[in-house]
């Protein structure tokens, strides 16, 4: 069984990238809040935290994302797009919790003198990590309590940029929360259907700490054991996966839409388990998919879930 990962997608040269952005953000001499002639300007960091941005903005805040759908955000790489995105912004909106360190880490330290750097992850109790994320867990996202905390932190970093649009911000966070409200207890009752013994994950790596802990799963195990995808696969860590698989009788190996397949289906042929593809892990899917928003995304998961333990 192969032990690496086939990526979908060429990597780029970030010291390069990195290089430009930095020259081109030092000629660009943004500002660090809005002019009063044009709208507060937001770049968000990953596709999450884009979606959030959003709602919270509605017509009175220009946010621009980063990171495109369907690609895994603990691997990429800063193009020479991101550029144009950077160089005028008045907020940089992060997930936080080290999601974005292996490639924003450089260009932030010549952001943060120009642009407010919005850490969403701020006022969130943090589960364990691994070796790749020594900060934490930062797949924050997966519990919908922390989601609003997300929501709140960039409600008050707008508020405090642009105070003329304040009230308008906290009015859409405001409308926003019920709607997360009604997702959290929608996921309680549709895992609550499941017999305890069948609610057994096992995903592509360990992407969904938060969402077992909260709804009451149990992870098994991840193809990669670690938060971070980058983190080396050994045949031995393969083997002792296989096995777990058959003692604890898992029904389904869930495979998020921003990984390569193979290794999955390799082990769903040894095994015999079926692998259930669209889910979606550290990335929202593109517009018209079941993933195009966060609400979306965490309802397309939990029914997808549930259908396939039953």
């Amino acid at each position: 069984m192969k032990m690496t990962r086939v990526r979908s997608w060429q990597r780029g040269a970030l010291a390069g990238v990195t290089a430009l952005l930095v020259i081109g953000l030092a000629w660009a001499g943004a500002g660090s809040s809005a002019s009063a002639a044009r709208p507060l300007r937001v770049v968000a960091t990953t596709t999450q935290v884009t979606d959030f941005a959003r709602i919270v903005a509605g017509n009175a805040a220009q946010v621009v994302g980063i990171l495109p759908a369907n690609v895994d955000p603990h691997d990429y790489e800063a193009v020479p797009g991101d550029l144009q995105k950077l160089s005028s912004a008045d907020l940089l909106v992060e997930n936080g919790a080290g999601m974005e360190d292996a490639w924003m880490v450089n260009l932030l330290q010549s952001v943060h003198r120009r642009v407010r750097v919005v850490d969403t992850s701020r006022g969130i109790s943090l589960l364990p990590g691994s070796r790749e994320s020594p900060r934490g867990d930062p797949h924050i996202w997966f519990a919908v309590p922390n989601a609003a905390q997300m929501v709140a932190n960039i409600r008050d970093a707008m508020a405090q940029a642009d105070p003329a649009n304040a009230a308008y911000y906290r009015a859409n966070a405001a409308r926003y929360v019920p709607q997360l409200d009604a997702l959290d207890k929608y996921i309680f009752a549709q895992i609550a259907t499941l017999p305890r013994a069948e609610r057994k994950l096992v995903t592509s790596h360990d992407a969904f700490s938060y969402y077992v802990t909260r709804y009451g799963l149990t992870l098994v195990g991840a193809v990669i054991p670690s938060t971070n995808t980058e983190a080396e696969v050994s045949a031995q860590h393969l083997a002792q996966l296989v096995g777990v698989i058959r003692s604890e009788h898992v029904k389904a190996i869930f495979l998020e839409t921003s990984v390569n397949p193979k290794v999955e289906e390799q082990i769903g042929q040894e095994t015999g388990v079926r692998v259930v593809t669209n889910l979606y892990g550290d990335t929202l899917g593109p517009a018209g998919s079941d993933g195009d928003t966060y609400l979306r995304m965490m309802r397309h998961n939990t029914d997808l879930i549930v259908s396939s333990l039953r």
